[in-house]
Formats: C-alpha cells, sequence, structure tokens
C-alpha cells in the first residue's frame, strides 16, 4: 500500500507532479548547462587576452545571451540569491587576490591605498551623488546609493588590459592595495545608505565604519596568522589537503569578522594576503586552486548577474547611466585621487593615469543588489544604472588605458632593480619527480656516503633532513639512520633511480658490485654499460675499505 503524505496524496503522486524535488534527470540537465556556460567562458577569456577586454563583459554577455530578451528567454528574477551568491563569489576572489598579493610590494604603496580607500571613497561618494542627484533627478538616498556602489574600483580588470605595459611597481601597488581594500567601506556605506537612508550624524557612521574596519583588520590579521602558524607546524597527510586547508582558513576568517559585526571583507583580504606570503608548504598547489576557484566564481557571478538584468529596461536608463559615469570618471575619480595622494611625492602622470585606471568590476552590481534585496524606492532603477555604467565605461576606458600609459610616458624603470622571478616551479612542468626517501633503522644505507650512491644521470640528492634540520649534502655526507633525502629526478631515469635506492637500502653500498639491484652486472641502466658498472663499484669499495681501515669506521659528516 503506497505511503500517504499529511494532504492525502501518495508518495508517487508527490513525486509525479510539480511538486517533485529535483530528479537525476533535472540533474544531469543542469550540469550540461552549466558545464556548456564553463567552456564557452573558459573560451571567452580567450577572446578576452586577444582583445584587451576584461572578460567580465563577455562573462556578462553570456548571461543576458541565456537570459530574459535571450537566446534562451531564461526568467531569472531572485536578487536575494543573486546578492547571497554574489558575496560568497566575492569572499573568493578576495581569498585569491589576497594569497596572489605581495606583502614587499604593496607595503610601499599602503598608505597611498588606504588614503584612496578611506578619504578617495568619501570624496568619491560625495561627488558622484551630487552629480547623480542634480544632474539626473534623484533622489537623495538614491544618489547616496549609487555613488557608493559605484566607488569601488576593481585591479583585476585594470590588471587585464595593462599586462602588456609595464608600470612602475608603486602604481600596480597602489591599484591593487586600493581595490582590496575599498570594498570593505563602500559595503559599510551601500547597507547603511539601503536600510536607513541619509544620515543625520555623519560622525556617528564614520565612527561605525572605523569600527567595523578596526574589528575586521583585526580579526583577518589573528586568523591569517593562526591559519598560517598551524599550516607550517602541523604536516598534513596528503599535498591535496592544503590548498583547502588555505582557503577554509579564509573564508572562516571573512565569518568570524562577519559574525562579530566587523568587515568580514577586509578581514578575508587580510588573512589571505598573511597566508599568501607564510612560506606554507606546497605552495603553487594552492595557488592553482585558488586560482581556478577564482575564476569559477567570477564566471558564476558575473553570468548570474547577466540573467538578473532585463535587456529592454536598461534602455531607458541608458543616458542617466551615461551622465553618472561622466561625474565618476572626469570629476569624481580625479578629485579622489589628486586630493588623497597629496601628500604623497608622485608624479602628476602616475596620478592622471590611476584616475583614469578607476575601472569598476563585479563589486557594484553584486552591490546594486542590497536595495533591492532592502525594498529601496528605485532599486531596480539603480541597479540598471550601474549595470549600464559599469559595462559602457569599461568599454571605453578598458582599450585606451594601454594608450594612455603610453602617452603619459609612464613605464617601468629599466634602471630599477627587479626582482628575479623565482618561483616555486611544478616538477611536472618540468618533467620531473621529487621523491621522499626515509632511510629506517635496519636500513643498510646508513653509513652510506651521497657519492656512493651512485644514481643514474639525471637524479641527485638535493636535501637531507636530520634530526629536524635540513641541509644541502655534499658527496662525502654520511647517511644516517632516520635522515629523510629529497632526490629530485627526470622523467626518464625516475624508476632507474628507485631501484637503484631500493638496492642499497637492501644490500648496502655494494649493492651492484654483488649482483643485487639497481646498476647490476649484466645491465644498462640510464645509459651506462655494464662493464663501467662493475668497475665503478669495486673502485668505491676498494676506497671504502681502505677509509675503514684507517679511521676504525664510516666517518660523520654534518
Amino acid at each position: 500500500m503506497p505511503k500517504v503524505d499529511a494532504e492525502g496524496r501518495s508518495t508517487r503522486q508527490t513525486y509525479a507532479g510539480k511538486e517533485r524535488p529535483l530528479s537525476v534527470h533535472t540533474l544531469n540537465e543542469l550540469l550540461l548547462v552549466c558545464s556548456l556556460v564553463l567552456l564557452v567562458a573558459v573560451v571567452a577569456v580567450r577572446i578576452s587576452s586577444r582583445s584587451g577586454l576584461p572578460s567580465l563583459l563577455l562573462y556578462l554577455g553570456i548571461g543576458i545571451a541565456i537570459g530574459q530578451d535571450g537566446i534562451f528567454d531564461v526568467k531569472f528574477d531572485n536578487a536575494e540569491l543573486t546578492q547571497v551568491i554574489g558575496y560568497a563569489a566575492l569572499v573568493v576572489i578576495l581569498a585569491e587576490g589576497g594569497l596572489g598579493t605581495k606583502w614587499k610590494e604593496i607595503k610601499p604603496a599602503l598608505p597611498a591605498a588606504v588614503m584612496l580607500s578611506l578619504v578617495g571613497v568619501a570624496v568619491s561618494v560625495g561627488v558622484t551623488a551630487a552629480g547623480a542627484h542634480y544632474l539626473v533627478g534623484l533622489d537623495w538616498r538614491q544618489s547616496l546609493i549609487i555613488g557608493a556602489v559605484v566607488s569601488s574600483t576593481d585591479a583585476a580588470a585594470v590588471f587585464s588590459v595593462l599586462r602588456k605595459v609595464p608600470l612602475p611597481a608603486r602604481v600596480t601597488g597602489v591599484l591593487e592595495a586600493e581595490s582590496g581594500f575599498n570594498d570593505a567601506p563602500v559595503v559599510i556605506l551601500v547597507v547603511a545608505f539601503s536600510t536607513t537612508g541619509p544620515v543625520d550624524s555623519w560622525y556617528v557612521l564614520i565612527g561605525e565604519i572605523a569600527l567595523e574596519l578596526a574589528i575586521g583588520a583585526a580579526m583577518g590579521i589573528a586568523v591569517g596568522w593562526l591559519g598560517s602558524y598551524g599550516l607550517r607546524h602541523v604536516a598534513l597527510p596528503a599535498s591535496g589537503l592544503y590548498p583547502i586547508a588555505v582557503m577554509a582558513i579564509a573564508v572562516s576568517a571573512y565569518a568570524a569578522g562577519a559574525l562579530v559585526h566587523g568587515s568580514g571583507f577586509l578581514a578575508v583580504y587580510l588573512a589571505a594576503m598573511i597566508l599568501g606570503n607564510a612560506k606554507l608548504p606546497h605552495w603553487p598547489a594552492t595557488r592553482g586552486f585558488a586560482d581556478g576557484l577564482g575564476w569559477l566564481a567570477q564566471i558564476g557571478m558575473f553570468v548570474l548577474l547577466g540573467l538578473l538584468v532585463t535587456p529592454h529596461d536598461l534602455l531607458d536608463d541608458f543616458w542617466p547611466a551615461v551622465v553618472v559615469g561622466l561625474v565618476l570618471t572626469v570629476v569624481a575619480r580625479p578629485l579622489e585621487v589628486f586630493i588623497s595622494l597629496a601628500p604623497f611625492r608622485l608624479p602628476w602622470q602616475e596620478k592622471a593615469l590611476m584616475s583614469w585606471a578607476g575601472l569598476r568590476g563585479a563589486v557594484p552590481i553584486i552591490l546594486a543588489t542590497i536595495p533591492m534585496v532592502a525594498g529601496v524606492e528605485g532599486s531596480t532603477r539603480i541597479f540598471n544604472i550601474v549595470f549600464v555604467l559599469v559595462v559602457v565605461y569599461t568599454l571605453i576606458q578598458g582599450p585606451t588605458l594601454p594608450w594612455l600609459a603610453k602617452a603619459l610616458k609612464i613605464s617601468d624603470d629599466p634602471a630599477e632593480a627587479a626582482d628575479l622571478g623565482i618561483e616555486s616551479a611544478p616538477l611536472e612542468r618540468l618533467r620531473g619527480h621529487l621523491l621522499s626517501v626515509a632511510i629506517p633503522g635496519r636500513s643498510k644505507m646508513h653509513g652510506v656516503e651521497v657519492g656512493e650512491l651512485r644514481l643514474p644521470a639525471g637524479a641527485a640528492v638535493t636535501l637531507v633532513v636530520r634530526d629536524g634540520k635540513s641541509f644541502v649534502p655534499a658527496p662525502s655526507t654520511v647517511l644516517r639512520r632516520g635522515d629523510e633525502l629529497l632526490v629530485v629526478a627526470t622523467d626518464p631515469v625516475r624508476d632507474a633511480a628507485e631501484e637503484r635506492l631500493h638496492a642499497v637500502g637492501e644490500n648496502g653500498k655494494l649493492a651492484g658490485w654483488l649482483g643485487s639491484g639497481g646498476r647490476s652486472g649484466g645491465e644498462s641502466t640510464a645509459g651506462a654499460h655494464a662493464g663501467h658498472d662493475v668497475v665503478h663499484d669495486v673502485t668505491h669499495a676498494l676506497k671504502a675499505v681502505k677509509r675503514l681501515g684507517k679511521t676504525g669506521g664510516p666517518k660523520s659528516h654534518h
């Protein structure tokens, strides 16, 4: 007898009707659509790199093509869901950005970036809001919301179009740090204006912003330091766990900061920056993992924002968006830069470039959903104006940025000392392998010198870890029980190197001479002839006997 639910319907009827939950077939369709969207977005990145346009425009285009008035005419108007997913994506993007931020590069630019993120944001909000109120006719609440929303910059968009133009480190440092720091005060302002409207007591608002930023900064620094300390001192059983742990720590900084009424966005950026500069184990894998998550977050966020837009509604707000964008780009941003950077001795050409380089990206469009969720009057128009502004002025500013940098003759000074491009390269890219060899207590490798291992050409012992300390061995370094060796071997000789190490571990330094394992009498390994191997083995054996006769035992090096 079939089961009956509270309303008298059978389970089969419930799952057969419209109230059926997500089925496997629906899941298959959803996975197919999502995978195709991701593949198209990956191709769009290639197009973006060739055209010089920020990829965000192409992602938005994909969302618009899928959504209302598009090819598939998908109806989507859930602003609250978009805001939640946008926040989650922004957390991942800020974490990825923080992990890739080099402290020594932004440290000199930190005071200027902080001024732009505080004083600059205030100037930008005030000037843009005045323009929206007097030129477009919006009320003060709507004007202040727009002014706050569009005051957040996106360094990723700037660097994507400036990658072929070498800029001074101080310019890139200021732009990168500004984009990481100004999200926090902007979010606080947008939430304040959307929930309470214009604030009568500005000093109260300033105090609240300062308190939230201080709490967020303290939480981010604390979580980042504790996380980096733990990952450096706790050995995880698998290398793949380190990227997961790093991202989990960074995201926890956001959650902890937000729960204690601090700036979660500032917390996640600072925590990720501390983790990124802590020289953690398996860092290339962590960076690759975070980079992939960052791309996934950007693609999903922009496609969703494109879905939320109704293209035919944008036409009515096109010219108001152009006017507000003109005020922001030509008046507010230059005033913001020149006023904030007045205490710093920067050439006017660099200030001019930074004025034009205030590209807007994901954050303004995400923040434009906050007044929609809060039910602010005219919030749909605010969203449309912000959307059009971001698209139009990215199209204008993006392609002209490299030209302006060259026209202002701003390029990296070749006379300045530049850091070497040193990084931890994945061994698979070099067709190499890193072998970890532990010498147990009963191994016959104890007492063998590194040079007596006679590894094949293309393999070498690069590091010895002994009693918690590591050192680079010499050929005469004597191996001991409990040592851990790091052996680098190229792909063609990896198997031969492993065989040789096993042979020495089982039979000692005379393994080849005795015809057991490794490079034995009748075989040729890694291009070495058998006869040469035997002579080589005998020679080493005689030398070993002479040393033992003179010293009475193996020598101890290091």
